[in-house]
């Protein structure tokens, strides 16, 4: 666990950047698997590991770390004009939302002459969570897509895999993480696993998520901290669903420590990541962002493999994607056809019960972010709601350190992994 050490007193948890309380989350130190024993689960997760082959940008080291931590930083592996190419899908991006919220007399000033750097914080500054309706595009630009599908990118995908059917998962995500000072934590992501978004048919099957920056990214503009070694277990461990103030599920570090047997004091790994370069995580590693106390946006994308043939855990509400059949070379192209048109948000919305949407409108309308247009909305809702307890908890509230110190957040002596 990360102490604040309190005199001579190292055994105060200093729970800077959590959001539950041990009241609102009393520990368990269950697993919330229940298709599976701990044994299988544990077997499982070994059995991920595939036999290290040179076809792609991964050493034999950064594989073999990826199976045993977890989590691996692959330096300069996307060209730069890939990385300019989903810069200019997000610009477009952008330039649409400026668009709808000056039509509908929510701003003043679209600042057209803005750059990728700022034109996202001016919006926000007339419209608040502007970032979120960004985030809300369930419609995969051109320039993303061929990030994902890049020749390096699938080829390491492959080397984690194995020379299986690659399927691209339907959760993918734009990170649009504003200055602290304008989201007031809404981009600012706790700890979670990333199957407490998914059903339980997927939490035993290996994802392979790419974190890419699209800015150099370090622990003062937000970027993400891990729990190295966290998925060894093979289990989920309970979270709860904040639905006053953001979407996210939370896992707390007690929980984290008593479940899955983590020690926060020695484990939590910050990951500066820069432009060019990845991060690779499985699904079952526990991680969270850090606040953005710089000026800019860290911008990145979330994009995930999985092998064809195994559920994706998405609820029913979307297919993976065919991106390369076993067997075969990558020629770097994937035919998207329909499956990038389709709005993964709306169908996520559709599929939660008129309960779960009461909540989160209740929630958006005392924090002013619930609008009757949803093309103006700032509320996230989805089938993970479901799974875990809802708990309301205002994120305005959460004590963060405005002069940008990382106290609580591993920023005394914690293990830093950065890529030059």
């Amino acid at each position: 666990m990360v102490l604040a050490e309190k005199g001579n007193d190292a055994t105060v948890m200093d729970r800077t950047g959590v959001f539950f309380s041990v009241d609102e989350l009393p520990v368990t130190g269950r697993m919330a698997n229940k298709l599976s024993s701990a044994e299988q689960l544990r077997e499982r997760v070994a059995s991920w590991r595939t036999e290290y082959t040179p076809g792609g940008m991964l050493t034999r080291e950064q594989h073999a770390q990826f199976f045993e931590k977890g989590w691996v930083i692959i330096p300069d592996c996307v060209p730069a004009d890939a990385v300019e190419s989903a810069i200019m899908s997000v610009n477009g991006l952008v330039d649409d939302i400026a668009r709808r919220l000056l039509g509908a007399g929510k701003i003043k000033d679209a600042h057209e002459d803005a750059d990728f750097a700022s034109r996202l914080i001016k919006l926000e500054e007339q419209f608040p969570h502007t970032n979120v309706l960004l985030h809300k595009n369930g419609v995969l630009p051109k320039g993303i897509q061929n990030l994902w599908a890049h020749k390096n990118l699938i080829d390491m995908a492959q080397q984690l895999l194995g020379d299986v059917d690659i399927v691209g998962h339907p959760v993918w995500n734009l990170r649009c993480k504003t200055p602290e000072r304008l989201s007031s934590g809404q981009a600012t992501v706790p700890w979670h696993q990333d199957t407490s978004y998914l059903d339980e048919e997927c939490w035993d099957k290996l994802q392979v998520t790419a974190w890419v920056p699209l800015v150099d990214t370090n622990a003062k503009n937000g970027c993400m901290q891990v729990v190295t070694g966290g998925h060894s277990s093979g289990m989920t461990a309970n979270h709860a669903c904040c639905v006053g103030g953001t979407w996210y599920t939370e896992v707390i570090p007690e929980e984290l420590e008593a479940t899955l047997g983590c020690n926060l004091k020695e484990d939590i790994i910050t990951c500066e990541v820069p432009k060019g370069s990845i991060l690779l995580l499985n699904n079952l590693i526990p991680h969270r962002s850090l606040p953005n106390f710089s000026d800019g946006i860290r911008w990145s994308l979330d994009l995930r493999w999985q092998r064809g043939g195994e559920p994706n855990g998405f609820h029913g509400l979307k297919d993976s994607v065919l991106m390369k059949k076993a067997g075969s070379e990558f020629n770097g192209t994937v035919e998207w056809g329909e499956w990038a048109q389709q709005d993964r948000t709306k169908a996520q919305v559709a599929a939660i019960g008129e309960q779960q949407r009461a909540v989160v409108k209740e929630a958006g309308v005392v924090e002013g972010r619930f609008d009757e247009d949803p093309l103006l909305d700032t509320t996230i809702a989805g089938p993970w709601m479901h799974t875990w307890r809802l708990v309301h908890h205002n994120r305005h509230t959460a004590k963060l350190d405005p002069s940008g110190g990382l106290h609580g957040w591993g920023g005394g002596g914690v293990k830093k992994q950065k890529v030059h």
